[in-house]
């Protein structure tokens, strides 16, 4: 009876973490560039049971002991660009494909931006970033591009990051008489406004190859505790990726998808909770009434 108890308990805490989650989508529904998260859940593994009578053993089932929340994964895939014709936002546009080797052909990727083959082995699809640095060098990775430029000409990120180039260093705009005359084409590269030549700065956009490896890290932003095991490098000729100035990416968040979420991992929470109950009675019955029989 007892691991009934603990089967509803473990049942509910999954639920919280789930309700959780979805709230926090809510949340970010109107972020830049927030990429929605969705929480795993699996059950224990499951356990034979046997009945012992008269020295023999005889199988009478399999126990499942509940679930549990894994992890939360976010889902990179691209949010709607929002034009808000400042200089100083940046949108990034991609469609980055991947070779299957056994065919040779490009990956197809289902909605949520993942392909499984046939021997269960699961690839993602790569993602471009935006590359910033914090106060102590490490580079980081957001799709937040509401930038600024600060007074020393550097540009920032709106967490007060600075902005990298494709060489790894910040970009600084302070040649330039006003952010008014900041112009960025497609492929990242910062122009003369006046005589749309090449300055030689370009904004560093970072290719991830399996972003799955990428950790969030607050305000936007996502680090790689291991930057090769993750696959990270800088855009290339080639890559489809696209930035585009004036533009900021909205969230990806799924309203309808995380409101049935949010009501299911409720509906849930309460089913187990009413199990919980249950067994509190019966324990109560079992020790107040039937001890005094």
């Amino acid at each position: 009876m007892i691991r009934g108890l603990y089967t509803a308990a473990a049942g509910m805490v999954t639920e919280q973490r789930r309700h959780d989650t979805a709230t926090q989508n809510i949340a970010n529904m109107n972020t830049t560039g927030y990429k929605q998260v969705e929480s795993l859940n699996h059950s224990f593994p499951e356990v034979l049971i046997s009945a012992m009578q008269n020295g023999t053993t005889k199988s009478i089932g399999k126990l499942n002991t509940g679930v549990f929340a894994e992890q939360s994964m976010s889902k990179f895939l691209q949010g709607d660009l929002v034009n808000t014709t400042k200089t100083t936002d940046f949108a990034l546009s991609s469609d980055l494909s991947v070779t299957d080797p056994a065919t040779g052909q490009n990956i197809v990727f289902d909605q949520s931006g993942k392909y499984i083959n046939a021997q269960g082995q699961v690839t993602y699809q790569p993602q471009a970033f935006f590359t910033v640095q914090d106060t102590d060098g490490n580079e980081l990775y957001t799709r937040n591009g509401s930038f600024t430029v600060d007074s020393t000409g550097n540009l920032l990120s709106s967490a007060g990051y600075k902005v990298l180039g494709a060489n790894g260093q910040p970009v600084n705009v302070g040649a330039l008489r006003s952010v008014d005359d900041l112009r960025v084409d497609d492929a990242g590269r910062v122009v003369n406004a006046a005589t749309g030549t090449d300055t030689g700065i370009r904004l560093g956009v970072s290719i991830v190859t399996n972003p799955q490896n990428l950790v969030r890290d607050g305000n936007g932003v996502f680090h790689a505790d291991d930057p090769a095991t993750a696959g990270i490098r800088y855009a290339a000729a080639g890559d489809n990726v696209q930035v585009r100035q004036g533009y900021i990416e909205g969230s990806n968040v799924d309203v309808t998808q995380v409101t049935v979420d949010l009501n299911a991992a409720y509906r849930a929470y309460e089913a187990n909770q009413k199990v919980v109950q249950f067994y509190d009675s019966t324990l109560d019955k079992a020790v107040n009434s039937v001890g005094r029989v």
